[in-house]
């Protein structure tokens, strides 16, 4: 019997290598191994260094192939343990965006089809779920607030195991490509402030504040009057014992509150929004920029810091695996779109930077430090969680590194009969 299970188990794994060669076959270089449940093997192209090693454990990775949802199928494979991947994450996605923008013909769907037929695949555990599904209108307060709480609630422990120490959860500023997290983490909030151009004594609104990590930063060491907003109440508890334990209570306040809702606390010298707009979405943008406009003082600054879909890319007529498990109702907008927003509201677009390669550099190290904190992460949120990250943060690093997402700084002015008050140069900025 045992011999029979072993012989249905080769015949098994022979059919799934047939499927992967069918798929793979014009694929070059190809710098990786593929290892099946049997223990067999398919070794790199004669030459090449092998980057990782992809372990087929379950045949459901091969019906994912065929969905019309790719992405995410090939996600919840992943997650759920249908294969894993050793050596360098980042190395598979090339692979898996040629595999998922394959073309499948009716004669190659009847021969895959074929060669599935017999492949026995395990079920999955139907209680262990992680999607999100959200309720009422998209983009209103309620639905924010229940796709902040989503994603930022997971756990301040679990972000507190690989971020730096400051909590800054935004892409950091590298001077160097060996800062370490903390350091560039620290530029980072410093080149805000500078862009900014803080000065002691003015009001500064900090929308969609995270742990508090900017405006903490901002009064300490710029001597400014410092608000922070958050839809998550976590952020929210976590950020007031940060202040308080700075003893910057007198400068600085975090309240739960939506930006829809921040003109009751009055008007702002400056104001930033880092790694907020991403929630916004493209139909609410107008109002995001109304709303900004009416809380700044006449002459006062809008540092607008966030992640934008490249212009050359459309929008994906799918949910993506991050949509579903990660970054509900998360809108990626192109920059033209957002500056057109900006000056309709009546800014005037003063500087826009793209910081492409600091995010890919930050998403490494977040990444790196995930999987060395692969214990206390899985005995803090679960395994389940633990894999969706750990794909989440490598496939953004990819999505970085190869120009498919941007993230821009964009500096806005509320000019004054057309003086924006600004210096000639950006040197202060540097010096």
């Amino acid at each position: 019997m045992k011999e029979r299970a072993q012989t249905a188990t080769g015949k098994s794994a022979s059919k799934a290598a047939a499927i992967v060669r069918e798929l793979l076959q014009e694929y070059h270089p190809r710098d990786f191994a593929i290892e099946y449940w049997d223990g067999s093997r398919w070794d790199p192209e004669p030459g090449q260094f092998c980057r990782f090693t992809w372990h087929i454990h379950n045949p459901n990775v091969f019906r994912a192939l065929l969905r019309s949802d790719r992405q995410v199928a090939l996600g919840e494979a992943f997650i759920h343990g249908d294969f894993d991947i050793s050596g360098d994450i980042l190395a598979i996605f090339p692979v898996a965006e040629y595999v998922e923008q394959k073309h499948f013909g009716a004669g190659k769907k009847l021969r895959l089809g074929t060669l599935l037929l017999g492949l026995r695949s395990k079920l999955h555990d139907k209680e262990e779920v992680a999607r999100v599904e959200l309720r009422g209108r998209t983009h209103s307060k309620s639905r924010d607030r229940e796709a902040v709480t989503f994603h930022y609630d997971v756990s301040n422990d679990f972000y507190r195991l690989w971020l730096d120490p400051a909590m800054i959860y935004s892409c950091a500023y590298f001077k160097s490509h060996d800062d370490s997290l903390e350091t560039a983490q620290a530029q980072k909030l410093d080149y805000i402030c500078r862009k900014l151009r803080l000065r002691s004594g003015e009001r500064l609104l900090d929308i969609g504040c995270g742990w508090g990590g900017l405006i903490i930063h901002a009064a300490r060491y710029y001597g400014v009057q410092a608000i922070g907003i958050t839809l998550s109440e976590r952020q929210l508890t976590l950020a007031q014992k940060r202040i308080k334990d700075a003893g910057l209570s007198s400068r600085c306040e975090v309240r739960l509150l939506d930006y829809r809702d921040a003109p009751q606390l009055g008007e702002f010298d400056k104001l930033a929004s880092v790694g907020m707009v991403e929630h916004v979405g493209e139909v609410a943008l107008p109002e995001y920029f109304r709303r900004a406009f009416q809380l700044l003082k006449p002459g006062g600054l809008f540092l607008n810091h966030g992640i934008a879909r490249a212009g050359n890319r459309t929008k994906p007529d799918e949910r993506t695996f991050t949509d579903v498990y990660v970054f509900p109702d998360g809108e990626m907008i192109p920059i033209p779109t957002t500056l057109r927003c900006a000056e309709d509201a009546g800014f005037e677009v003063r500087d826009v930077e793209n910081l492409r390669e600091h995010y890919f550099l930050t998403l490494c190290q977040w990444l790196r430090r995930v999987e060395n904190s692969m214990e206390p992460v899985t005995s803090l949120v679960g395994e389940l969680k633990y894999r969706i990250w750990r794909l989440y943060l490598a496939g953004s690093a990819h999505y970085f590194q190869s120009g498919k997402l941007d993230l821009y700084q964009s500096l806005l002015v509320k000019c004054v009969d057309g003086r924006s008050g600004l210096s000639l140069t950006r040197g202060d900025w540097y010096d």
